[in-house]
């Protein structure tokens, strides 16, 4: 049972004014005087009292309250058209123009103003406010300032569970805003209470984000559009994609659906030039590149798969990790892979086997930046494993350029927007390293250590002073580097465009090489399998028996390469006693008389290079040899026999042997030793003793 009640009022009482009145005042409380507490207080004298002209009160402290200052703004858009005109579409503001330059009111007010203007263009013309006098002397101060770099801020997380910083990206309209991108690549340590948002930051004010864009999954890319700077597209995690407006909230305007989507995180999303400033395209690690249109995100716009053997198979497809567009080659865009290979397609091409153009291959690892130089754009620069390359799209074959290898992995690296020789690379041990390959070619040019955690991604600000870095637990570090890395340099331009052009050559010309030496190779080897073709079948026998044949040439070769070593060795040693004999000559004292050397002998061995001697020559020869070799035997006096008996040892057969610096040459060779010149020697040698032409003959 409900129970209720109902109260009326009269409707004439209601809204009915207060009306005050004055009456006489009325004493509420009346405290008398207790004479009893006047024993209480002691009289004072004298009495000095003081009169103020405002209100008397007691001195106090107090906190003051924090304030929160929060960003606002107004959105000044283009006036003055009319409601049915949309100022984006060109079509309709052009036609509206048309239109409107037809009126004869307008043609009146141009004809007034032009004369106005004309006297401003006229004054302006005539001088220069902005001529700089003296860029030479500043640029000479430019160029001895010494490379520097300092922190201006550091953007952290504000999530308990710090995240990466994947991809960090600049407002377009040259404002200290940036958006960062936050998740957790390794699925292994992502976490149930994970938050999913990404920020926008303002650097004048980074206690606390400017926006949280509240993507479906942790994003993994984030990009601005060039042409609005309040819209913003995104990869994320589950490889969906998203696009947001800043003036209608956190959450995204357009969501791809899953089915149409990416089947892997989207690491690369650029926007594209186009009339209505809404078309971009991704890619991802599941082979895929994919373009968009923003403004229906139900279904991508084109596909194509990076299968290098162009024919279109998704299963063999190389996983893109990296994405490069530039807008002065609209038709061209290039993939960096997973597998260190980079890929150069062409959009309009008519079929998907043509899209895929060429491929350059020349890391060890995935390709994690890829840029192209602003002022240069067939040069393109590529980050991976332990280097940075730079390649040149002619020569595809080799990087004209590379760094050292260094000791920490390279995980991200861009060129300077401003200068054409300058280039940054960010490694995995939290270093920052800013080449100049103007000036130094092995060595960075300056380098910076951010942070003890590793960096993993970066991007320069339009102007090329500011950097900013992401690391790996969700801190962004933002820099400024000195002028002398953000100027251009007098004749850089010329001097870069030397050194590249210089290098493609270089590498044009061992690309021509190599490319003779494979098919020198090729024809080589095709020969060899005609001939082997052509030849008749070998019996088992004659394998084995060619084979052995094989075998033992080889065998013998190394034996006589082991003699001749041997026999060089010999022919030193026997050099050594030769002139130690000599220093002793005068103690020895050979009489002359007693040896009788034959002609012949005098002259050199025949050596292995001699031509042989003819048939008939050789049996005369040979015991003309022998006769001569017995006589130098026979002359020789046995001179050990007349040296003193002290300092002598002890021989084998009981007699005393004297010391080799006191010996006769005759007496230099043992039983176990080998004549030195033997091989080329046609004396024979008695079993104990060299003969004296040996001796010569060795000298």
């Amino acid at each position: 049972m409900e129970i209720s009640y109902l109260y009326t009022r009269k409707r004439s009482e209601f809204g009915r004014p207060c009306c005050f009145s004055d009456q006489a005042a009325t004493v509420n409380v009346d405290i008398p005087p207790d004479p009893g507490l006047a024993g209480s207080f002691v009289p004072r004298d004298p009495v000095h009292t003081s009169v103020q002209h405002s209100t008397e009160m007691s001195e106090h402290e107090v906190n003051t309250d924090r304030v929160k200052v929060q960003s606002r703004g107004v959105n000044h858009v283009e006036g003055g058209w009319p409601k049915d005109v949309n100022p984006r579409e060109a079509d309709q503001t052009a036609r509206f123009r048309k239109k409107l330059e037809k009126d004869e009111h307008y043609v009146n007010v141009i004809t007034q103003l032009g004369t106005l203007m004309e006297h401003c263009i006229k004054q302006n013309n005539a001088i220069d406010i902005y001529e700089e006098y003296f860029e030479e002397e500043e640029m000479i101060e430019v160029e001895m300032e010494p490379p520097s770099a300092k922190t201006i801020n550091a953007i952290r997380d504000p999530n308990a569970a710090k995240r990466t910083a994947t991809h960090l990206s600049w407002c377009p309209n040259a404002s200290k805003k940036l958006a960062v991108a936050y998740s957790i690549l390794e699925f292994q340590q992502s976490k149930k209470d994970m938050s999913l948002d990404s920020y926008i930051w303002d650097l004048e004010n980074s206690s606390r984000p400017e926006m949280v864009l509240k993507p479906p999954s942790p994003l993994v890319t984030l990009e601005y559009n060039p042409k609005d700077s309040f819209v913003l597209v995104g990869g994320c995690y589950n490889g969906q994609m998203a696009y947001w407006d800043t003036r209608k909230g956190q959450l995204p305007v357009e969501v791809s659906t899953v089915e149409v989507s990416h089947r892997d995180p989207v690491y690369g999303a650029i926007w594209l030039q186009s009339k209505t400033g809404t078309d971009c395209f991704s890619a991802s690690t599941d082979g895929q590149v994919l373009w968009w249109d923003v403004r229906k995100l139900s279904v991508p716009t084109e596909k194509l798969v990076l299968d290098i053997s162009r024919k279109g198979i998704l299963k063999d497809a190389l996983g893109a990790v990296a994405l490069e567009f530039e807008s002065t080659l609209p038709t061209k865009f290039m993939v960096g892979t997973e597998q260190g290979i980079v890929i150069l397609c062409n959009r309009k091409a008519k079929t998907p086997a043509e899209k895929i153009t060429c491929t350059y291959s020349g890391h060890h690892g995935p390709v994690y930046a890829l840029s192209r130089n602003p002022m240069y754009p067939k040069i393109f620069l590529t980050v991976g494993d332990w280097t940075a390359r730079i390649w040149s799209e002619d020569a595809k074959e080799s990087a004209i350029m590379w760094t050292k290898y260094h000791s920490a992995y390279l995980t991200d690296g861009c060129w300077s927007p401003v200068r054409p020789a300058v280039f940054l690379t960010t490694r995995s041990d939290g270093t920052l390293d800013i080449w100049d390959f103007l000036f130094k070619q092995n060595d960075p040019f300056l380098s910076l250590k951010v942070c003890d955690e590793p960096l993993s991604s970066l991007r320069v600000q339009d102007n090329g002073r500011i950097v900013g870095c992401g690391s790996k637990v969700g801190t962004v570090s933002v820099m400024e580097i000195s002028s002398v890395l953000c100027t251009l340099q007098r004749n850089e331009k010329n001097l870069a465009n030397a050194m590249f052009e210089r290098e493609t050559r270089r590498e044009k010309i061992l690309e021509a090489r190599h490319r003779e030496m494979r098919l020198k190779e090729r024809t080589r080897s095709e020969s060899r399998v005609m001939e082997m073709e052509e030849a008749p079948a070998e019996s088992p026998q004659e394998v084995f028996a060619r084979t052995q044949k094989e075998f033992l040439e080889v065998i013998q070769a190394e034996l006589r390469r082991k003699a001749r070593a041997e026999a060089q060795q010999l022919h030193g040693k026997v050099k050594e006693h030769a002139e130690g004999a000599a220093l002793h000559e005068e103690d020895i004292q050979v009489p002359e008389e007693n040896i009788q050397v034959p002609e012949e002998e005098s002259q050199e061995p025949m050596g292995e290079s001699q031509e042989p001697m003819g048939e008939s020559q050789e049996p005369k020869k040979e015991e003309g040899k022998k006769e001569d070799a017995a006589k130098a035997r026979n002359a020789v006096p046995d001179h050990g026999k007349a040296f003193p008996a002290q300092g002598a040892e002890q021989g084998p057969g009981g007699g005393s042997r004297v010391p080799a610096q006191h010996r006769a040459p005759s007496e230099l060779r043992s039983d176990a030793e080998q004549c030195p010149v033997a091989p080329a020697c046609c004396y024979p040698c008695s079993s104990n003793l060299w003969s004296l032409a040996c001796i010569i003959r060795a000298g």
